[in-house]
Formats: C-alpha cells, sequence, structure tokens
C-alpha cells in the first residue's frame, strides 16, 4: 500500500474511532441534557479531526517541533468550537423553548374551541326551555285562559332567567379573551367570601340551607376583586343549590407557602365544603367544563346554564390560579364536595 493510502487509512480510522466515542458520550449526555450535548457536539467533530491529523502527522514521521506546531494549530480550533457549540445550545434551546410554547397554544386553542362548542350547544338547547315557557304564557294570555298577573310574572321570571344565562355567557366569553386586563388590587380575601356569604344568604335561606365562614389566616392577594367576587360567589351558590335540605355549606379561607422569615403568605387558599352527596370518580374531571351535566344531584336549577364553576375556574387561570374539586367524608358521616381555589398573593 503506498504512503498516501496508509495516510488516508490511519486518518480514517482514528477519525472513526474518535468520533464513535465522541457520540457515544454525546447522545448519553443529551438523554438528560440536551443543552450540554449541543455543547459537546461541535468539540466532538473538531477532536475526531484533530486526531486523525495529528495520527497522520506522527505517521509521517515529522519531528518533534513539526508535531508539536500541528498539535498547537489543532487545538487553536478548540476554543472556536466551544464557542460555535455554545451558540448553538443557545439556539436549540431557544428553538426548543418557542416549540414548545407554540405547541402549548395551539393545544390550549383547541381546548378553548372544544370548550366553546359545547358551551353553544348546551346553551342552545338550554335557552329552548325559557323561550317555550315565555310563547307558551304569551299564547295564553293571548287567550284568554290565563291570569294577566300570573302570565306577567311568569314571562318576568323566564326573561330574568334568561338574562342571568348571558350575563354569564358574556363574563366567559370575557375571561376566556386574550385582550383581558385584570385590575389587581390588594384585597382582603375574607371580605371578598363576607360578601359572597351575604349575597348567596337569601339562597340558602330559601332553601333551608346552613352557610358558615371561618377565616383561619387573614390574607391579602392582589387580584381583580370584581372578578374573583363573582367565582367566590359562583361556588357557593353552587355548593348551596346542591345541598339538600338541613345540609350546610362551609367557607375556609387560608394562607399557604409563608417563607421561614415569616414573611407573607404567597398563596390564598378558599375552601367550599358542601352536602351535595359527592361526585362520581368519573365525572370529577368534567365539572369545571362549560355547559356540562351530570348526576340529577348536580344537574343545575333554573337561572343558570351550567357554565357558574366553568367561569370560576376561567377566573383561577386569569389569576394563574387554580380550583379543584374532591369528594369528602362530612362531620355527620354524610359525603359532600370541597372545592378548593388557590389565588398567588
Amino acid at each position: 500500500m503506498s504512503p498516501v493510502l496508509e495516510g488516508v487509512a490511519l486518518s480514517a480510522g482514528v477519525a472513526a474511532g474518535v468520533g464513535a466515542l465522541g457520540a457515544v458520550v454525546v447522545l448519553t449526555v443529551g438523554r438528560r441534557r440536551p443543552t450540554s450535548a449541543a455543547v459537546l457536539a461541535p468539540l466532538v467533530v473538531v477532536g475526531s479531526v484533530a486526531a486523525a491529523v495529528y495520527a497522520s502527522a506522527r505517521a509521517m514521521f515529522l519531528s518533534k517541533g513539526d508535531s508539536a506546531t500541528v498539535l498547537w494549530l489543532l487545538l487553536a480550533a478548540v476554543p472556536v468550537a466551544l464557542g460555535v457549540g455554545l451558540a448553538l445550545a443557545v439556539r436549540t434551546q431557544r428553538i426548543s423553548a418557542e416549540r414548545t410554547a407554540a405547541l402549548a397554544a395551539r393545544d390550549r386553542d383547541r381546548e378553548i374551541e372544544k370548550r366553546r362548542r359545547e358551551l353553544v350547544a348546551w346553551v342552545s338547547h338550554d335557552l329552548r326551555t325559557p323561550l317555550a315557557a315565555v310563547r307558551a304564557l304569551a299564547e295564553a294570555l293571548e287567550d284568554g285562559v290565563a291570569e294577566p298577573a300570573v302570565a306577567v310574572k311568569g314571562i318576568q321570571a323566564e326573561n330574568l332567567r334568561m338574562s342571568e344565562m348571558v350575563d354569564d355567557l358574556l363574563a366567559l366569553s370575557r375571561l376566556q379573551s386574550a385582550g383581558l386586563e385584570l385590575r389587581r388590587d390588594p384585597v382582603a380575601v375574607g371580605d371578598l367570601v363576607s360578601d359572597a356569604l351575604a349575597a348567596a344568604a337569601p339562597l340558602a335561606d330559601a332553601a333551608r340551607v346552613t352557610l358558615s365562614g371561618e377565616v383561619e389566616s387573614p390574607v391579602v392577594a392582589r387580584v381583580d376583586a370584581r372578578e374573583v367576587a363573582r367565582a367566590l360567589t359562583n361556588l357557593v351558590a353552587n355548593g348551596v343549590r346542591h345541598t339538600p335540605v338541613g345540609g350546610a355549606v362551609r367557607v375556609r379561607v387560608s394562607a399557604s407557602g409563608r417563607g421561614a422569615d415569616g414573611g407573607p403568605a404567597s398563596t390564598a387558599v378558599v375552601q367550599v365544603t358542601d352536602g351535595c352527596g359527592g361526585i362520581p370518580a368519573g365525572d370529577l374531571a368534567r365539572v369545571f367544563d362549560a355547559g356540562w351535566r351530570g348526576t340529577a344531584a348536580r344537574t343545575p336549577g333554573v337561572g343558570g346554564a351550567g357554565i357558574g364553576l366553568s367561569i370560576v375556574r376561567s377566573v383561577a387561570d386569569v389569576h394563574s390560579g387554580s380550583v379543584i374539586v374532591e369528594n369528602v367524608t362530612l362531620p355527620d358521616g354524610g359525603t359532600g364536595c370541597r372545592f378548593t381555589l388557590t389565588l398567588p398573593t
């Protein structure tokens, strides 16, 4: 074999060996730290080429001085390769973050669109009932088979029901819009809960349900008071509607995430516990879906389109908080539901 072919074979063999070893290292690191792998990749390429060139140079029986010169020339490429690797790592990380954000946004848009389609279907169904009632009352009034006062009262009641449904729809649409601007002010969460209890008191008295509230830890949060008040009112009213006569709805305010230095709490927690009898485990995940109907025990009564809890979830989302529901055992041995709304302070 000619010296040229021997040099080529030697260079290829050394480059392949070093490259294979480097590839194993890069792949191993890449499984846990992709950014570090992006930095190492150019170094592996430079290292395999440098090793091949240096091995060939030594095989040519160059003097030690010439071999050292070649080695230093090759080593000069390492900082360049490191810089390229860092630049690629930063760019790769940025592209990965942008892709993740884009996928999350796409999934979120799909979920919102799905909820909107379901909402339109449910509202279209629910609006038929009051509209049919108004039409029947108007026809009965026209035919003279209904007392005017009774018919007018019924028409007003159905009109109020439709107005409340429209108000809920507008609130949900506003909360889910991209241009929503919140008016965040420091608000005592306990005061908002007190207002919600006062607003639900007439409903609770009519249903003969006991309302109670407890502020375990006073906590102030920077929130949009109007939106959070709406969410709390919906939670309390939902609990009252689904609690049987003689039952109770309890609201508890607490704080969590308090720093070791005694600083302010990082999260306000509001728990609303009712006596609804519980929700089937398979339905818990859908409780906050707009317009969704569960068992008869959880079906909203007159005056709503089944989107009150969806509004609660939207309020939590726009405040970077959360809301969950779970079945709990009540002190009297019965079963109820506990809704937990958390809001960052």
